[in-house]
């Protein structure tokens, strides 16, 4: 759903009104039925044999992901990620809004980051509270990334997104976790790129073994 809704404000933004399944499919690299049957799930949207009305869909999609609110988020661990996650403009446009900062170093601690100060991980639980956040995304090293979590949860917030490039254990069953390992994405780009190098070198061999018959 995120990807259809990424692919409706480029139509949006282009001025496009009225968007079919085939078209929506092409932008989002899949099957069109795919589409048809996501959409179903949640409910009845387009006209048939007129398609889908971008503005009306965009705007079904961004209640079904919840992205109708602003959703308030703090982040730990302020090194370089965590400094781009913070500068990161696209997160306000699309509804999500760092309100809070942690880490342990005392060198970072104070320091003032647009509107949000650095503050120490024994601020978190009063900070989580007094400032409604919901959601806390971890750019920490591994060696304490599970610790915030934990800390995350123990402070009240509901969601997190994990940029540590370890596995995190639910520290709650209340607390939904999303990983995200850099790391793995590059392991599958590196893995296709061999595999296409492979069957090109493949292929000339072939030709020549059918040559020589």
């Amino acid at each position: 759903m995120s990807r259809y809704a990424r692919n409706l404000e480029q139509l949006d933004q282009k001025g496009v009104e009225v968007v079919s399944s085939v078209r929506l499919a092409d932008m989002c690299g899949i099957n069109p039925a795919q589409i048809r049957k996501d959409l179903a799930y949640f409910g009845q949207f387009g006209v048939r044999g007129v398609g889908y009305y971008v503005k009306e869909l965009l705007s079904e999609i961004g209640k079904i992901l919840g992205l109708d609110k602003e959703w308030r988020l703090c982040l730990v661990g302020v090194g370089n990620l965590g400094l781009a996650l913070l500068s990161h403009a696209r997160f306000a446009n699309r509804g999500y809004k760092f309100v809070a900062a942690f880490d342990r170093k005392p060198k970072i601690i104070g320091a003032k980051i647009g509107d949000i100060e650095v503050a120490p991980l024994s601020a978190m639980n009063s900070l989580v509270k007094e400032k409604w956040i919901e959601i806390g995304v971890i750019a920490a090293r591994p060696a304490w990334a599970q610790k915030a979590a934990d800390m995350l949860a123990r402070a009240g917030v509901c969601a997190i997104l994990n940029f540590s490039p370890i596995q995190l254990h639910c520290p709650a069953a209340h607390v939904f976790i999303e990983n995200v390992d850099l790391s793995l994405k590059l392991d599958v780009l590196s893995y296709r790129l061999t595999s296409a190098r492979s069957r090109r070198h493949r292929i000339p061999r072939i030709l020549g073994m059918h040559t020589k018959k």
